[in-house]
């Protein structure tokens, strides 16, 4: 009796990884010529205690320096009357924790990170440092595996319409900043002040609340645990006047 052969698997067979991968890849806008610098970027240290191999790590490393220098071509193309304070607070304000970890969720980033079972117990999907080190791990893999420009491009459609993403932005990082920049050009650098006007609460908890002036009127107070959120609070409430009227 001859033997049975061995069925060889369907040629095109995939596995669930290789599934996925090609989803995300979709999603993102790139298809990777190297899968292995991909998978690399969604490596997460956990990964490799148990399975050996080079983590995201150093891919971090490079794509947080290519985030940064995209932003900055993007910001310094598209805002040419900006002076470099404004284009620097923009730049961080798009390139802080909170931001890319909700660009990684859209991308859906938290669903390809390759973890160990306990950091994924422990909730590691969604935990924003890991989801901003992986998105930039992912810019770095996209800068090696085509070019700074075709990066550039990839990275601005994840971001959309970038006047929308600041809108909300710059208030809440900078709020200082942006007063700052919105007074200068009319009335000098020298307009706006700042005045504690009330202090509370035991030394270990103390609570300001700080009035800010401009060219000596009023124009918002704010209240903080420390002089500098009461200052950034009374900001708030200035730009929010200033947009009213």
């Amino acid at each position: 009796m001859s033997e049975t052969p061995d069925i060889a698997p369907a040629q095109g067979t995939r596995s669930a990884e290789e599934q996925q991968i090609e989803v995300f890849e979709i999603r993102i806008g790139y298809a990777f010529r190297s899968r292995a610098l991909l998978l690399l970027a969604l490596t997460h240290p956990s990964w490799t205690q148990l399975n050996g191999g080079e983590s995201n790590q150093r891919l971090e490393f490079l794509g947080d320096s290519v985030l940064s220098l995209i932003l900055a071509r993007e910001l310094y193309e598209r805002m040419p009357q900006k002076r470099e304070g404004t284009l620097t607070h923009c730049r961080a304000a798009l390139a802080k924790r909170a931001l890319l970890s909700n660009l990684a969720l859209e991308l859906g980033i938290d669903k390809v990170i390759r973890l160990s079972e306990a950091e994924e117990r422990n909730g590691g999907r969604s935990r924003e440092s890991i989801l901003e080190d992986t998105l930039e791990a992912l810019v770095g893999a996209l800068y090696l595996d085509s070019s700074f420009d075709v990066a550039r491009g990839v990275v601005m459609c994840w971001y959309g319409d970038l006047r929308a993403r600041l809108g909300g932005l710059l208030s809440a990082h900078n709020p200082k900043g942006q007063l700052q920049e919105l007074v200068q050009p009319s009335m000098g650098n020298e307009a706006i002040s700042y005045m504690v006007i009330s202090e509370d609460g035991p030394p270990h908890m103390r609570s300001y609340t700080v009035r800010v002036d401009i060219g000596g009127k009023n124009m918002g107070e704010g209240s903080g645990s420390s002089k500098k959120e009461a200052e950034e609070n009374a900001a708030r409430a200035a730009l929010a006047t200033f947009q009213v009227t």
